[in-house]
């Protein structure tokens, strides 16, 4: 067994860091559009049509009973057959949106229902709008007891965003490859990429948790 030097890795660490970035950067931008269909979804998934709920309910079981490297590889192989050309980049961020997405739908759905039908009675007894009872009535208990599930769906789309260096696109575990194929360094390469992980995620869960501390009032754990 070859000895341990991870100064042939290090010198990489420009790569290291540009990957990180741009796992960081493909998270937010699939997390952004993954809640919007989330909120929206919910939202005709509990007071939409019945044609609209059947296409959610279809969409919600085809992706979450799929794996999101089959769907990353329609949205970039497949979709050109239809003149639909994407980076390897962008690609990734629609397929890990339409995937965060599913999952942020029934986890905000199941946030509005836990909402007491007699509370909502109560704001529209008082002259609020539909929109004000949904704005302050249903939506701040609503987000407080979804936050923990919706969180944890976030970090699982961190790491998720490993998939996308099967297309190619340059993130984290993608630039582990390229430095593994010029190091030959493999335990070194992805024992610092684990580490950074690990120290990212951990990062995630401190910064969520200090969020929830300060919008809910929530104590914190120490």
């Amino acid at each position: 067994m070859q000895n341990l030097n991870f100064q042939h890795v290090l010198r990489y660490r420009e790569e290291f860091i540009d990957g990180l970035l741009a796992t960081l950067q493909m998270t937010g931008i699939s997390a952004f559009f993954g809640l919007l269909i989330g909120v929206l979804g919910a939202v005709l998934l509990t007071r939409g049509p019945k044609p609209v709920r059947i296409l959610l309910k279809s969409y919600i079981e085809i992706i979450r009973n799929t794996p999101p490297l089959i769907q990353l590889f329609i949205i970039f192989f497949i979709f050109p057959s239809i003149g639909v050309r994407l980076s390897p980049f962008l690609a990734a961020c629609v397929a890990l949106s339409i995937y965060f997405g599913a999952y942020a739908i029934e986890i905000i759905r199941s946030g509005l229902n836990s909402i007491p039908k007699s509370q909502i009675e109560a704001g529209e007894c008082l002259g609020l709008t539909s929109f004000e009872v949904f704005s302050f009535v249903i939506l701040p208990p609503a987000l407080r007891n979804i936050y923990p599930s919706l969180t944890s769906q976030l970090v699982l789309l961190l790491l998720g965003t490993s998939v996308a260096s099967q297309i190619a696109a340059t993130e984290l575990f993608h630039t582990a490859t390229f430095v593994e194929s010029r190091t030959f360094r493999s335990f070194e390469v992805y024992a610092l990429i684990s580490a950074i992980y690990v120290v990212v995620v951990v990062s995630s869960r401190v910064m969520f948790a200090a969020i929830g501390a300060l919008a809910f009032r929530w104590p914190v754990r120490r």
